[in-house]
Parts: C-alpha cells; sequence; structure tokens
C-alpha cells in the first residue's frame, strides 16, 4: 500500500465557493509515512459521481481518502452512496450517539432530527473516533482495499488524520520513507535554471526526482527520494548530492529551506537580533501583511507607513520636496529617502520601501506599468533595485513585496 487517491466531495468546490485545503493537508501527511498520493478528484454531490469516482479510484490504487459530504443535510449523500457501494445498510451507532449527545449537551437546540441522522452508519465500516466534530469518521475494507471517509471541515479532517488514520496506517503497512528537501533560488528564468542543472539532474538516481516550482519570481527546487531504507541513510545522500548542486546556483540560491520568505526573514532577524520597519506606496501594506501574519513577529516587526500620496511622504517619512519634483515618486531617489527616513523614524535597524506603478492606469514610455523601485536600508548603507513586473494591479503589488522581502533576506545574509 503505497500509493493514494483522494477525492473530495461538495458543489462548493467546483463553482469557486470554498477552496480545497484537505487534499494538501492529506498529502502532506500520508508523504511523511511514505504514501505517495498519485491522483486528487473533486465531485459534486451527486451519488452516480461519487460511485464512478470510486470505483476509477479503486481500479488504480488500494487506499482512498474521501472527504466532505457528511453533514446532517439532504445534499449530504456519502453516507447513504457509500451503503450502495459497499452492498450495505444504515445503522444507529450507539457510541456515536452518545458523542454526538455529549457534544451537544449545553446546546439541546441542536440535537433534532436531523442531527440524529448524524449517528447512523453503514454496517460495514469500522468507525472511527471523531473527537471534535459530529460526523462519523469511518474505515471500509474490501478486497485488500481500503476507503477511509472523513469530514470536509478542515480542522475536523485533520485531526482525524493525525488521531485516527495515520496510526491505523502505521500498523497496516510497512512504511518506504519518503523525504524532501527544498532549496529557493531568485532571479534566474526557470528555463535558464533547468539548462543550468541539467547534467546534475540527469545523474539522479531513479528514486530521486527534482520538482521545479515556480511562484512569485522565485523558484523552489524540491528534491524528492522515496526508497525502503531508513531516514538517516536516505537523508545523508539527499544531502551530498545537494553539495554538488549548490555549487552551481549559488548565485541565485537565497533560502534553504521551504518557508514562506516573511518567515526566514523573521527566523534571521530573531537569530541577529535585530529589527525592521517598512514604508510602503503601491504595495499598499502589503509587505506589512506578510511580516506580521506570523506569530511572534513583535519581536522584530516595528510597524509600516503607507505613504500614497507625495504629502505623507514628505511629512512622515522626511522625502524632500526636491526629490519628489525633480524625480518623481517612483524613482530611486524617492524610494532610498522613504528608506532612510522609516527606519529613522521608527528606530529599527532595518527598512524596506516600495514606489511603483501597478497600474492599470498612469504608465509612461519612461514609466510603464509594472515599473517598481525598491529599497533596504540598513544602519551602513541602503541598497535601491528596480524592477518590471508583468500582470494585473494585485500581481504586480504581490510580485513587488516578495521582491521587498528577498531583497532584505540577501541583506540580512550578508
Amino acid at each position: 500500500m503505497e500509493k493514494a487517491e483522494i477525492i473530495v466531495i461538495g458543489d462548493e468546490l467546483l463553482i469557486g465557493q470554498v477552496v480545497d485545503t484537505n487534499s494538501g493537508m492529506i498529502e502532506k501527511q500520508l508523504n511523511q509515512i511514505g504514501i505517495a498520493v498519485e491522483r486528487t478528484t473533486a465531485v459534486h454531490d451527486l451519488e452516480q459521481a461519487i460511485m464512478t469516482s470510486l470505483t476509477e479510484a479503486f481500479s488504480r490504487v488500494d487506499l482512498v481518502m474521501m472527504t466532505g459530504g457528511l453533514g446532517p443535510t439532504k445534499d449530504d449523500i456519502t453516507k447513504t452512496t457509500l451503503c450502495r457501494y459497499f452492498g450495505t445498510r444504515l445503522i444507529e451507532d450507539e457510541s456515536v450517539k452518545q458523542h454526538i449527545l455529549e457534544l451537544y449537551k449545553d446546546r439541546p437546540q441542536v440535537l433534532n432530527s436531523l442531527t440524529a441522522t448524524q449517528w447512523q452508519v453503514p454496517e460495514a465500516c469500522t468507525v472511527l473516533e471523531n473527537r471534535v466534530g459530529s460526523a462519523p469518521l469511518m474505515e471500509f475494507s474490501m478486497n485488500g482495499k481500503l476507503l477511509y471517509s472523513m469530514p470536509g471541515v478542515p480542522f475536523e479532517a485533520e485531526v482525524a488524520m493525525e488521531e485516527q488514520i495515520i496510526p491505523r496506517l502505521k500498523q497496516l503497512r510497512q512504511a518506504n520513507t519518503i523525504l524532501h528537501r527544498t532549496l529557493i533560488v531568485y532571479g534566474i528564468p526557470e528555463s535558464s535554471l533547468a539548462l543550468r542543472i541539467a547534467e546534475w539532474e540527469d545523474s539522479l538516481p531513479e528514486y530521486m526526482h527534482l520538482a521545479y516550482l515556480p511562484a512569485n519570481r522565485m523558484i523552489r527546487l524540491r528534491l524528492s527520494a522515496s526508497a525502503h531504507t531508513d531516514n538517516v541513510q536516505l537523508s545523508a545522500e539527499m544531502e551530498t548530492r545537494l553539495a554538488t548542486l549548490k555549487p552551481l546556483i549559488q548565485d541565485y540560491l537565497i533560502a534553504e529551506d521551504d518557508k514562506p520568505i516573511e518567515v526566514l526573514v523573521g527566523e534571521l532577524l530573531k537569530q541577529k537580533g535585530e529589527t525592521v520597519s517598512s514604508a510602503e506606496s503601491c504595495t499598499g501594506g502589503k509587505i506589512a501583511m506578510l511580516l506580521n501574519r506570523h506569530a511572534g513577529s513583535s519581536s522584530f516587526y516595528y510597524g509600516t507607513v503607507v505613504a500614497y500620496d507625495n504629502s505623507i511622504k514628505q511629512k512622515v517619512l522626511s522625502v524632500e520636496p526636491s526629490t519628489l519634483q525633480t524625480y518623481g515618486a517612483v524613482s530611486e531617489q524617492t524610494v532610498r529617502q522613504m528608506a532612510d527616513g522609516v527606519r529613522q523614524l521608527m528606530n529599527t535597524d532595518w527598512s524596506v520601501a516600495t514606489s511603483g506603478i501597478a497600474g492599470p492606469d498612469g504608465g509612461t514610455p519612461d514609466k510603464p506599468v509594472g515599473t517598481v523601485w525598491i529599497a533596504v536600508s540598513g544602519k551602513e548603507t541602503t541598497l535601491v533595485e528596480c524592477f518590471h513586473f508583468r500582470g494585473s494591479r494585485d500581481q504586480i503589488t504581490t510580485h513587488a513585496a516578495a521582491a521587498a522581502l528577498i531583497l532584505l533576506l540577501k541583506q540580512l545574509n550578508k
């Protein structure tokens, strides 16, 4: 049992009303015990769609993970569909009933005829405890194949995987070792990178695979390995391979850990005992949002000034009026003074600043839409670079915020 498929059920997933996060969580947890996910399928709340997906999945793999469709309303048809698929019937499960009664003992208004359907389960399944919810967690076994049906609520699904399904799967199989290592590069096109490391990539053994994962002008190089061996041996082999890769990409390598850039920046600032602030024009607070989204940011991040209007650049950030008149708001000189001004204003060790034209209007032949100046100011020097991003307004500002943090990370690494 080394391969699995995932089936996520719900009309809301297929019309874009809800984003599926369960499949990524399930893939990650299965990977950690050596089970690779071959495919994820999203289907409507329709009996035939679910039946067909199950039949096709079991024709390819021996393990199927299913989420969704287990609520008490009429559109939740997973249990009845599974009864038909496995040739069984719904029965009342006393343990589920007692759990639900205990769960809602302080909210008796929740206990009604619809809630009572939650303790009805297919007779052919093994019921596992759903400690944090009312929907039953079910295990089906047929001809050596396994199906786990779990709630679609992300928190409940994650607890089900961690507390019930993963421990059971560990007991049922001899695990393959699957390991991943990620390097992050910046400033080189994907095709150029592939050509640069082609010989190295071609030399990888069969059980190692390199994936290119581009986003925000960064490329995550994820090296994966799977083998019947212990973690220590496989990990050492991967490190040996990576040691020969790093010299080939050293000019573009910005991180050796698969974490968001803002997390890497925060960790490095904490290690150094240093602080950062930001001054944002075109990014409108996106840098602040990124730096502030993770717990513990108050130890290194002091705040931002969103200086969209030139009057704020002058009054708050001490940008010289003559600088704005001579060079304009979108210029090396202005963004340099913005970065220096906010660092002095907030008394931080570092600062980042952005000023650009996010569009869709406002561009000129000299400064087209997508032109963004970014500055990183430190106590000893201020680095300024000009970027030309493409895309929608939101894409340009997202790229700019990421680029600002990458410049800061580079300076911190120096």
